[in-house]
């Protein structure tokens, strides 16, 4: 199982923070954005990490980062996002890192509360199709969002005006070496972008997804309110070794 971090985009919606620095490099309490989807891939055992990132900040990453030793990795590998080309562009240059590997993908200013090993894990035993995580949140018109029979994912819309559910859909995903193909595929959206959406949806039809209830909190924080919202969190759960340690348990 590889591991990829996505930390690409302008982060407009955080300006005018954003405008000197990538957002995933911004602090979340005491330490940046970035750490965190980190601490998690180690934390379930996953030593094999790309981030892909773009901008004038990218350098920043490896001088903050190195090579992962402050997390226990041996090396980090780096790959360069051109323009704003969406989630699913990003995630499609890390084919080559991929090498037909199933792969654990994690949006960069997403902050989750317990640890995603239960749902790696799971997919390691079983490392086919797709896995979404879920999470029941009180705006679902922000995210995108599951339908729903019973135990299966019939649809994922994207920021519906009228949600189908309060779940939505975490920037946690988990892949076989099939979404690279599926990636090639796609169009752009009127956004002009190729959408993570667009790629679930995909599996979907093909009846190869399967999702996880996410336990405790979850939040991104890519907006002021988000990111304020995510100090606070973090801040109120410092015992947490998921937040705080930088090694494995």
């Amino acid at each position: 199982m590889k591991g990829v971090i996505l930390a690409g985009g302008l982060g407009t919606r955080l300006q005018p923070m954003t405008r000197v620095t990538n957002k995933h490099l911004l602090p979340v309490y005491d330490r940046p954005m970035i750490y965190y989807p980190l601490q998690q891939l180690v934390h379930a055992g996953v030593r094999d990490v790309l981030v892909v990132t773009g901008g004038d900040s990218a350098g920043d990453f490896l001088k903050l980062l190195r090579n992962g030793g402050d997390f226990g990795l041996q090396h980090l590998r780096y790959a360069y996002q051109e323009g704003e080309g969406g989630i699913a562009e990003a995630l499609g240059l890390a084919e080559f890192f991929a090498a037909g590997e199933p792969i654990v993908v994690i949006l960069g200013d997403n902050i989750f509360q317990q640890p995603l090993r239960p749902a790696i894990d799971a997919f390691r035993r079983d490392p086919s199709g797709a896995m979404i995580l879920l999470k029941e949140v009180d705006d679902p018109e922000r995210f995108g969002v599951a339908r729903v029979d019973g135990a299966r994912v019939v649809e994922i819309i994207e920021k519906p005006t009228t949600p189908p559910s309060r779940l939505a859909v975490t920037g946690c995903y988990l892949y076989d070496a099939r979404v690279f193909d599926i990636i090639k595929t796609l169009s752009p959206s009127r956004r002009g972008e190729l959408e993570i959406t667009d790629v679930n949806n995909r599996y979907i039809e093909w009846g190869a997804i399967r999702h996880h209830r996410v336990e405790g909190w979850w939040t991104d924080a890519g907006t002021i309110p988000s990111l304020h919202r995510a100090s606070k969190l973090v801040a109120d759960d410092r015992g947490n070794p998921v937040l705080t340690e930088m090694t494995p348990a």
